[in-house]
């Protein structure tokens, strides 16, 4: 069941991730179940990551992170160049608290 955000708990999300550094590196053998896995722990872990894509066109990467949160049950927060902030929140500790909706 996807998360669905409003636009404050969005922008909330991005303020947060705004000094994060990538965290993992999709590269040019694509998404692996081993990357898909290791993208779940993080989220799992940190709740808000920060994912680079390496891809030759927009097209390509676009799709590789469409796949990924879909893969993770995750939310696109933000996506700039190539770089992807995903934002799942976790079963066990939660730790960011959004703003109502």
């Amino acid at each position: 069941m996807p998360i669905a955000l409003t636009n404050a708990q969005i922008r909330f999300l991005r303020g947060q991730a705004h000094d994060l550094k990538a965290m993992l590196q999709v590269g040019g053998k694509g998404i692996s179940e081993a990357l898909v896995a290791e993208v779940g722990l993080a989220l799992e872990h940190h709740e808000l990551i920060k994912v680079k894509v390496a891809g030759e066109d927009r097209e390509a990467r676009d799709t590789m992170i469409a796949d990924l949160v879909a893969r993770t049950d995750a939310v696109l927060v933000q996506r700039i160049g190539h770089t992807a902030v995903l934002y799942r929140p976790s079963k066990d500790k939660r730790q960011i608290v959004l703003p109502r909706a």
